[in-house]
């Protein structure tokens, strides 16, 4: 997690302008923020990445190779630079500002205003795992679980890929459910589990290291009403059978992560699930599907 004052990282790249997008959600997984220049005369585009500890390469490495295969490219080089002390906190806050989401008002601990009335107040820092609620995928995620709320109900839930568990939180406040929050990063696993405690959802939020559906809790939670997954579209059409197989009848499924042009084949994926709605937020896809 980003903390005090000290050195900071820089990971560079340069990819197509086509594949910005992709390469910006691969980028997401590993936290922290993301810096875009404008297109160059080869239409290529310099991406800085920044973060408060050392990326490990290989950790790096799988994302980018997945955002590549996405976009039909081949994995991009990329450099990764010390850069000079300064007080990263402050400066990631500066980035984060409070966002709404439908109902939701999602806000870092520097953040003095007390949340709107009526809405419900998330508080996320800024850290080495995805999920603040200021990209596109996690707004659409938000906003599908509050529109379904209105049309489901939800005892037991799963969140594939966590992240910072800002999604198992939103499930937690929403319908005061069990929600297993899963991931196989232990950074991740670390930091749902305080955001849990600093939400007061603790006792319904449990967080657990594992590798996606193959996660012993993951088939011992089943069946669920409710599986949210804000992943890449790769991932989630490999997972779909299993995802399928984790679903109560009558359930719902909320994936993201994916761009608008691969929605089609993620929702595909997971037939004989139906399409209820796609959330389009920019050039991302939040698909609503149910048994």
């Amino acid at each position: 997690m980003v903390s005090g004052q000290g050195s900071a990282w820089c990971l560079r790249l340069t990819v197509p302008a086509a594949a910005v997008p992709a390469f910006e959600a691969a980028l997401g997984q590993l936290g922290g923020a993301v810096a875009s220049g404008l297109p160059d005369p080869d239409d290529r585009v310099a991406l800085d990445f920044y973060l408060a500890q050392e990326p490990d390469r290989a950790r790096v490495a799988a994302p980018l190779a997945a955002a590549a295969l996405a976009g039909g490219i081949e994995p991009p080089e990329f450099e990764i630079e010390r850069l000079p002390d300064l007080d990263w906190v402050a400066e990631g806050r500066k980035a984060l500002p409070p966002i709404h989401a439908g109902p939701f008002y999602v806000f870092g601990a520097h953040v003095s205003e007390p949340p709107p009335p009526g809405s419900i107040p998330i508080r996320i820092e800024a850290s080495i795992a995805f999920g603040t609620g200021q990209h596109e995928t996690t707004r659409g995620c938000l906003l599908a679980l509050a529109e379904m709320k209105r049309e489901r109900a939800v005892a037991r839930a799963l969140d594939m890929g966590c992240g910072t568990g800002i999604l198992a939180l939103a499930v937690a406040k929403l319908w005061g459910a069990p929600v297993l929050a899963v991931d196989n990063d232990p950074d991740a696993v670390r930091l749902t589990e305080e955001n849990a405690r600093v939400n007061e959802v603790a006792e319904t939020v449990r967080a657990e290291l594992g590798d996606g559906y193959r996660c012993p809790a993951v088939a011992a939670g089943a069946p669920y009403d409710l599986v949210v997954a804000n992943i890449l579209a790769r991932p989630l059409c490999d997972m779909a059978p299993d995802l399928i197989r984790h679903l109560a009848p009558g359930g719902f499924a909320i994936l993201s992560g994916l761009l608008t042009g691969q929605a089609k084949a993620v929702a595909e994926s997971h037939r004989p699930l139906r399409l209820v709605r796609d959330i389009v937020l920019g050039e991302w896809s939040t698909l609503i599907l149910s048994r």
